[in-house]
C-alpha cells in the first residue's frame, strides 16, 4: 500500500522482543482500524497474548522481515528497538514491502 489512508484495515508488524513492543502490540490491537498485529520476534508475553501474532524472525534479518511483510500484506511497520533503524532497515521496507515504517 502506498498510503495508510487508502487502506481499510491495518496489518501492523512491530519489531522487537521487549516489554515496550508487547505494550505497543496490545494497545494497537485495540483499535478498530487494525485487522492484525504481528510482533517479530516477540517474547513470552506476545506469544501468550491472543491479540497479536508472534513471528519467529529476528529483527536483524531484514530480508526475511520484508518477505514476511509482503506475504502478509503488512502496511505499517513499527520498530521498537533503535538498532534496526541505525543498521538501515528503513530502505529495505520502502523498496520491498511497506511505504510506512515508524
Amino acid at each position: 500500500m502506498d498510503s495508510l489512508s487508502s487502506s481499510s484495515s491495518l496489518r501492523v508488524l512491530i519489531l522487537g522482543s521487549g516489554g515496550r513492543e508487547h505494550a505497543l502490540a496490545w494497545k494497537i490491537a485495540q483499535s478498530d482500524l487494525v485487522e492484525k498485529v504481528y510482533v517479530a520476534p516477540g517474547n513470552a508475553g506476545t506469544i501468550s497474548d491472543d491479540t497479536c501474532i508472534a513471528v519467529p524472525i529476528p529483527v536483524t534479518d531484514f530480508r526475511k522481515l520484508v518477505e514476511f511483510s509482503v506475504e502478509n500484506d503488512v502496511n505499517l511497520v513499527i520498530t521498537g528497538p533503535e538498532q534496526p533503524l541505525v543498521d538501515g532497515i528503513e530502505p529495505w521496507f520502502r523498496k520491498g514491502a511497506c511505504s510506512s515504517i515508524q
